[in-house]
């Protein structure tokens, strides 16, 4: 038994910015990013190699959260195409048309979400699998109980892969992220600490707090290892407040079980009155199992 975590809001970006042809539903609105991400979860729902037995999405709703109150330049609404931000109510009515759990998450973000569920239910099913490419999920990634999937390359990352990736184990990954930054997030890390000197500093102490105050007991040896002692230092308080934004709440309650997550199949009357009202006539057929 899988339990599938899907991130909506990085699903909803990538219809809206994809080449499918734009879309309008019949009063008018754009609809694009909608219909497109109920084609993709349709896809995953019919893939009999996912085998999807438990599912749940969830949605940045708005997109701030806590961490925009704790620092200026964490991502926001801003810059996101007006059309794109609209159709973000209707995505979770889409998605709960599925029949699908749906998490809309306000004060915190869809990632917390995904990160509590994977935590809360790693021991009740055979294997949970978070269907996002972003990079501070690996935090939450348990040996092959828990990976990540990157639907789009078709790529899958367990335990192992995000040391061969990343250079460090998922527990380091806040501290990763708190050192070379993540632009997908607004955090800019600390100037002159590069994804590899990062990683080799992070794989020999494993936090930020850990790394001796003096460069010449770094072991191994780093270039520029007193220069970069000295940002450190001087802005270590800047890097405690980077890692808090890059690390996920798992203490979040999923606010239902794993037999709330079951997926029994798409509930006909309410799937075929969503297609109407969107206008998503070839959608109808679409679904691989109607609920009884």
């Amino acid at each position: 038994m899988r339990l599938h975590l899907v991130d909506g809001t990085y699903e909803l970006f990538r219809a809206h910015y994809s080449k499918r042809p734009s879309r309008q539903s019949p009063d008018g609105r754009d609809v694009k990013a909608i219909v497109g991400m109920v084609s993709s979860l349709l896809g995953l729902l019919a893939d009999s190699e996912e085998a999807v037995s438990h599912i749940g999405v969830a949605f940045d709703n708005p997109i701030e959260s806590w961490r925009n109150d704790r620092f200026d330049g964490y991502k926001d609404a801003e810059g996101v195409d007006p059309a794109l931000l609209a159709q973000f109510d209707g995505a979770e009515e889409a998605v709960a048309s599925l029949g699908v759990h749906v998490w809309s998450c306000d004060e915190h973000e869809a990632d917390d979400a995904l990160a509590a569920a994977a935590t809360r239910f790693r021991g009740e099913v055979d294997q949970v699998r978070i269907l996002t490419p972003d990079k501070d999920l690996a935090q939450v990634v348990s040996g092959d109980r828990v990976v990540q999937v990157d639907r789009s390359r078709e790529t899958e990352r367990d335990e192992v892969a995000v040391v061969e990736r990343f250079g460090v184990e998922p527990s380091s990954i806040p501290d990763l992220l708190a050192l070379v930054g993540d632009s997908a997030d607004g955090i800019p890390g600390l100037p002159g600490f590069g994804a590899k000197t990062a990683a080799q500093l992070l794989a020999a102490y494993g936090r930020l707090e850990a790394i001796p105050h003096a460069p010449e007991r770094w072991e191994p040896a780093v270039r520029g290892a007193a220069r970069l002692a000295g940002v450190l230092a001087e802005r270590r308080a800047d890097a405690e407040l980077y890692r808090e934004l890059a690390t996920l709440d798992t203490s979040l309650d999923p606010g239902v079980d794993l037999a709330g997550l079951a997926w029994q199949g798409v509930p006909r009357e309410r799937y075929l009155d969503w297609c109407e009202r969107i206008g998503a006539e070839r959608l109808r057929d679409r679904p691989p199992r109607w609920q009884e």
